[in-house]
């Protein structure tokens, strides 16, 4: 990278990276015991997936995510166990389960 100079083996930008990815966990950590796995639901599936899905709760170790669909369903949970250790890294809360739970349709959606 022309201009830019590596300290401690980093990029700027990887530094820059590496400390927000802290000031993000940090703040997660401070969230409300049940409320960490559901506001790093959306960091750490991203925002395609963020925007189809839905963190419904966090009990017993156990992180419930609305679906539109079982197609959804099926292939969020091959992407489970990254998704498990990226939220037990952010959130502070262990977190032993997704389970992903297909949306159901409202009468008035009918």
């Amino acid at each position: 990278m022309m201009g830019w100079k590596r300290v401690r083996g980093r990029w700027p930008l990887q530094q820059a990276g590496a400390g927000l990815e802290s000031i993000l966990i940090a703040s997660l950590r401070r969230a409300a015991q049940d409320e960490g796995p559901l506001l790093a639901w959306p960091l750490v599936c991203g925002s395609a997936v963020a925007n189809r899905t839905r963190a419904l709760n966090f009990s017993d170790g156990e992180l419930r995510v609305e679906v539109p669909d079982a197609g959804w369903k099926h292939e969020l949970q091959s992407l489970a166990p990254r998704y498990l250790a990226t939220l037990n890294r952010y959130s502070g809360q262990k977190i032993v389960r997704i389970e992903f739970v297909v949306r159901r349709l409202s009468s008035a959606s009918k």
